[in-house]
């Protein structure tokens, strides 16, 4: 070996080494603010982490109060178990091509099926229960993601990105609820491309992102659980690579959307506060830990997370143990 070689050698070391030593903020994120209030909400020296890589494609993560969170791997066709300092297990395979997932007030889990078109209930015994796979006679596209009022209401979004053109079946791409009695009614069609959903944390508004035309709409939540005064809440028009995709509420009434360049936050009016700038796109996002203040992050083939100072506001029991 030559002795310039040998030296090229060491140096590539040192840089791995160096690498390796590197905080988390390696990774390509960094916080760009649009308000000062979104440094109430994060420090400016917080950290994204990632904490597993080598998936396909990730989506749906979901914090199950026993200490662990699910997320699907789309294209794996599982979803997948992670425990802060373990690596990453099956949790179920196959999974229906899984997308989004939540809890009910039960404590079961709810998943969108986009290959089996449907979403589905997980029992204690493991066996799943079919709670929507078609309307009006019709197979659904592909519901992608899904959240659940106290009073046990379920709101899914229903896009075609799970099947072929050819597939289709309805001629629009709805937003659907399902009953406690499990009566599933259509909300809105008026969609082009319906994705990430949630709820207040007061449950009287509902929100939707259509990634297609890239805002998130907000609507007014009846006590029946229809919806009304659909309008646009947030637009997320970027030079940036991404498009609105899954979304989350935190305890105030701020929203972290998925979008351009990384995660979006807006405050309850649709001002956009700032944006946690990432290097791998994510997908979708979801509050976990104990405290509920760390955003898990669903990017690709990674999984991430970052400390926030305000918690999320989660759907379904902080006490359950499955």
């Amino acid at each position: 070996m030559t002795r310039l070689r040998i030296v090229n050698l060491l140096l590539g070391l040192m840089l791995v080494g160096a690498l390796a030593q590197r905080p988390p903020a390696a990774f390509g994120q960094q916080l760009e603010a649009a308000s000062p209030a979104f440094w109430k909400l994060i420090d400016k020296d917080a950290r994204l982490e990632k904490v597993a890589d080598g998936f396909q494609f990730t989506e749906g993560p979901v914090w199950n109060p026993a200490g662990f969170l699910l997320f699907s791997d789309i294209p794996a066709n599982q979803i997948v178990k992670f425990v802060p300092g373990a690596a990453p297990t099956a949790f179920r395979t196959p999974s229906g091509n899984s997308n989004g997932l939540t809890y009910d007030r039960a404590g079961r889990l709810l998943a969108c099926e986009h290959s089996n078109r449907r979403v589905t209930r997980q029992e204690a015994d493991g066996s799943l229960t079919v709670l929507a796979s078609s309307y009006d006679g019709k197979k659904l596209n592909s519901p992608n993601d899904i959240v659940v009022r106290s009073d046990g209401t379920i709101y899914f979004t229903d896009p075609p990105y799970g099947i072929r053109e050819e597939q289709k079946e309805l001629p629009f791409q709805g937003v659907y609820k399902i009953s406690p009695e499990g009566k599933l009614t259509l909300l809105a069609q008026d969609f082009d491309r319906p994705n990430g959903i949630a709820l207040s944390p007061d449950e009287k508004t509902l929100y939707v992102e259509d990634s297609a035309r890239l805002h998130v709409r907000a609507f007014a939540v009846a006590p029946d659980g229809s919806i009304s005064h659909g309008r646009i809440l947030a637009e997320l028009k970027s030079a940036r690579q991404g498009v609105p995709d899954g979304m989350k509420v935190d305890r105030k009434r701020n929203l972290y959307v998925t979008g351009p360049g990384g995660v979006w936050v807006f405050d309850k009016r649709g001002k956009h506060l700032g944006t946690i700038l990432m290097a791998e796109l994510p997908a979708n996002c979801g509050w976990g830990d104990a405290d509920y203040r760390t955003l898990y992050l669903t990017a690709r083939t990674g999984l991430y997370r970052i400390r926030l100072k305000i918690p999320g506001f989660i759907t379904y029991p902080t006490t359950m143990g499955r």
